[in-house]
């Protein structure tokens, strides 16, 4: 049930070009993770071995990349045939919060990573993982954000000593709950993409006159 809601609400995605998958430019790792997916434009059928050797990938796409590859990750990961690659952290990070203390010579400070820790404030300002994490979200459309609902609660059934509980639910209610029922339909996205196709051409025909 959880792979066919996947296939359903994926499977027609086009794949976005071979020179927009990576984001990240940082270093050599992105470039180097992201380079063997260029060609692969049927994400249904690459292996599961590919992609456990390349989970950190789902870190360096760019938001067109991580789209259209998830499902392939989310696929393998129903099947349990992921041991490495963890797609769950990418759909759950930055919605609940963690805390360790940390002691270093009878001073203790306490790291947090989550919610309301800052991204890079050097370079990012007051952005913080809840933030980014909205925002690298909201690409998928209302029938994606459904069967990633669909996935979610199937790890929830399959967290037998309740690891991952927190996090889930908190992705859950901050986020993916609403965003399967109000984020924009697919069919939305078609009739945008018709109304700026015929604009364009319009001022094109209009420019040759």
């Amino acid at each position: 049930m959880v792979i066919e809601k996947i296939f359903s609400a994926f499977l027609e995605n086009q794949y976005p070009g071979d020179p927009f998958l990576q984001g990240s430019r940082e270093g050599s790792e992105p470039f180097e993770e992201i380079e063997p997916f260029k060609g692969k434009t049927k994400w249904n059928e690459i292996e599961a071995s590919f992609l456990d050797r390349h989970g950190s990938a789902l870190s360096f796409f760019s938001e067109a990349g991580f789209r259209f590859y998830l499902p392939a990750y989310l696929v393998a990961d129903v099947q349990e045939r992921l041991e490495i690659a963890d797609p769950l952290f990418h759909l759950t990070h930055g919605f609940s919060e963690e805390k360790v203390e940390h002691q270093i010579q009878g001073h203790a400070f306490v790291l947090r990573t989550g919610k309301t820790v800052f991204v890079n404030p050097k370079r990012y300002g007051a952005v913080t993982f809840y933030d980014y994490a909205r925002y690298r979200l909201s690409i998928f459309t209302r029938e994606e954000s459904g069967a990633i609902v669909e996935y979610l609660n199937h790890k929830l059934r399959r967290d037998a000593l309740g690891v991952e509980k927190k996090r889930i639910n908190a992705a859950l209610e901050l986020f993916w709950l609403e965003r399967a029922e109000k984020a924009p339909t697919v069919d939305e996205l078609k009739q945008y993409i018709r109304e700026q196709e015929e604009y364009i051409e319009a001022v094109r025909k209009g420019n040759r006159m």
